[in-house]
């Protein structure tokens, strides 16, 4: 049987007896299952690293233990946020290929049947140059597979932060928290009423002070 004929009946090397393979519909729908599954854990790890900026921002100066923790354990939701949007990059990719794939087979199953109605007509085709044709089409999706093999495959990584890094972003978390509590603080007016000014002295101290003017100028 030529390659053809086993690439129209789904058989290859590969392929379990007695075992179907799933079908391009439920195929197309785990994808669909899987990216909901990895949505919702975008949003999961969104809220985690919200929260651990706040705690990073709560503790600041006065627990920077605590602060630094919550910074380590936001850059590693951030790590894994980014590991899922590349994900569901090829999983996006891989959904429209097998979407693709599909067509392509509906539309290859019609022009089986067209080719069935011309048979009498192209007597002389020569099946080896489509035997070399399903070759390069195998050779070329066997490429593909490994492209998006390797773009899904789990990206390892440690638990290693520049505490640098950290501590800079600790000190920004803790001037932003100290700009808050300078614009909240209120100085005191300055009092509307005007200073009581200096008491006239009394007629008795004016009347003493004439007599000894007096007596001074007696003994002068």
């Amino acid at each position: 049987m030529s390659k053809l004929g086993k690439l129209l009946k789904g058989g290859g090397p590969g392929r379990s007896k007695g075992r179907a393979g799933p079908t391009p519909q439920e195929a197309l729908a785990r994808l669909r299952e899987t990216e909901e599954m990895l949505t919702k854990k975008q949003e999961y790890l969104e809220s985690r690293i919200e929260r651990e900026l706040a705690a990073a921002k709560h503790h600041g100066t006065r627990n920077k233990r605590a602060a630094l923790q919550a910074l380590k354990r936001k850059k590693r939701y951030e790590k894994q946020l980014s590991q899922i949007d590349g994900t569901l990059s090829t999983i996006e990719f891989q959904r429209e290929a097998l979407e693709n794939s599909h067509t392509n087979t509906e539309v290859f199953k019609n022009m089986g049947y067209a080719a069935q109605a011309m048979k009498k007509v192209h007597e002389n085709m020569d099946l080896d140059k489509i035997d070399s044709l399903m070759d390069d089409i195998t050779e070329q999706q066997a490429v593909a597979q490994e492209i998006s093999e390797a773009i899904s495959s789990r990206a390892g990584f440690g638990d290693e932060f520049d505490e640098d890094e950290l501590m800079a972003e600790l000190e920004e978390l803790e001037q932003e928290e100290l700009n808050k509590k300078m614009t909240n603080v209120r100085l005191p007016s300055v009092p509307s009423t005007s200073l009581p000014s200096r008491p006239a002295p009394s007629r008795k101290k004016v009347e003493d002070d004439d007599d000894m003017k007096q007596l001074a100028a007696w003994a002068s």
